[in-house]
């Protein structure tokens, strides 16, 4: 595991404008992982750890994409019927193994290799047969039904750039040039706790009087794991100094990443923020957003660490436009920014200047076909159900006064910050 340079977080105290200070996480982050072997068959959402240089054609061969016969353009007559001899049959995976001769045809399926020479194929449809003759029409074009070797891919293409994240399509174009085990990167290994006599694990626990269940935790290690991490879960730790330290310290030689929610502002009961700064740094992020003020940056030792808001929905929409890009750029990913799309809002509001503001929100498609964004109408940092009946969240920027009805406003689904 690589450690993080010193002052990597450190952004100064002034309030700084949201994309400055994305801009300045993505500048300094580095990957903190190793690397590994795997197989393709569990290389899916892995992050691709070099360069795939294509080590042949695809197809390596000229192919028919038709069931048909093919020749050469040149034996064909000028707007009459051509009668060739049909000299072979070639299926796919069987080649003729000659060149082929002027004035003869074969038959051919789909994918088999067309003969050298031969440039264009016949569908089966369009020709008839005259015992071993075929009758071939005229008008066709040179080269028609033939594909062409390396029309997918030259050897030498760089055709999958490291940084990538493999999906099906990827792993198939691997497939298709033959590699068998693929180098990605290591997962991301995060540890995640929470802390407060007040929470209590729902999976374990009941509520007793004062006390609230542990939302929190299960929300941002399900996020964790869309994002391809190693989750190890600390558990719930009481507000007490001591035990909090000792979890941390036994923490961060296994882990690239600790994460937790809540207990890093500067007050009384942070405790927190106290035990991260004896054991590494803090940096507070003073960034003009809402929601999502505290949150913290720094290092346990040389682990990263990231301290959310403790309002469930604060800590869910800063972990997916804050810490993502971290935990990607951590882990070797190149692509860190979600897809933003352009939609008509459904809804006015006034908006106060100065601050990057999210609003959760759902689309929905109106009596005349146009798809738009509605507002979900509560807004609060704690009201989770409002994550649950939104698609996505509407960003808003800092010099933005006023939203009107039919305005267009930028919607970044959820899908496209969780994976």
């Amino acid at each position: 595991m690589a450690g993080l340079q010193d002052d990597c977080f450190k952004i100064g105290d002034d309030l700084m404008p949201f994309d400055e200070g994305l801009r300045v996480l993505k500048d300094r982050a580095r990957i903190v992982v190793g690397t590994e072997t795997v197989s393709l068959r569990n290389a899916f959402g892995r992050v691709l750890a070099e360069d795939i240089t294509a080590p042949r054609d695809v197809p390596p061969h000229d192919n028919s994409a038709v069931d048909g016969y093919a020749v050469r353009y040149a034996d064909l007559l000028d707007g009459t019927d051509t009668r060739l001899p049909v000299s072979a049959r070639i299926a796919a995976g069987h080649p003729l193994g000659r060149p082929s001769e002027a004035g003869e045809a074969v038959q051919i399926f789909t994918g088999a290799p067309v003969p050298e020479g031969m440039d264009t194929v016949f569908m089966q449809e369009d020709v008839s047969l005259d015992g071993d003759t075929v009758i071939l029409p005229p008008g066709i074009k040179q080269g028609a039904n033939r594909r062409k070797r390396g029309e997918d891919v030259f050897a030498g293409d760089v055709v999958i750039k490291a940084g990538s994240v493999l999906r099906a399509q990827e792993i198939g174009l691997a497939a298709s040039l033959g590699l068998g085990t693929l180098k990605v990167y290591s997962r991301l290994r995060c540890a995640i706790f929470s802390t407060g006599d007040e929470v209590v694990d729902p999976e374990f626990d009941q509520a007793g009087a004062g006390a609230i269940f542990d939302a929190n935790r299960y929300a941002i290690s399900a996020l964790l794991k869309g994002l391809g991490c190693e989750v190890t879960d600390l558990g719930i730790l009481p507000d007490r100094v001591a035990e909090i330290r000792s979890a941390l310290h036994d923490a961060y030689p296994g882990h690239d990443l600790i994460i937790t929610s809540g207990g890093v502002s500067l007050g009384e009961e942070d405790h927190i923020t106290h035990v991260v700064q004896s054991l590494g740094s803090i940096d507070f992020w003073r960034l003009a957003i809402k929601p999502g003020r505290p949150m913290a940056l720094g290092k346990i030792v040389d682990t990263a660490f990231v301290g959310l808001p403790g309002n469930p929905v604060a800590a869910m929409v800063t972990f997916m436009r804050i810490a993502r890009p971290l935990i990607l750029a951590l882990s070797g990913r190149t692509a860190m920014d979600p897809h933003v799309y352009r939609i008509p809002a459904a809804f006015a509001m006034n908006k106060k200047a100065g601050r990057r503001e999210w609003l959760r929100a759902n689309l929905q498609t109106d009596v005349n076909g146009v798809t738009c964004v509605h507002k979900h109408p509560s807004q609060g940092s704690g009201i989770l159900t409002s994550m649950v009946a939104s698609d996505g969240l509407v960003e808003l920027p800092e010099d933005l006064v006023r939203v009107n009805e039919g305005d267009m406003v930028d919607f970044l689904p959820f899908v496209e910050m969780t994976s």
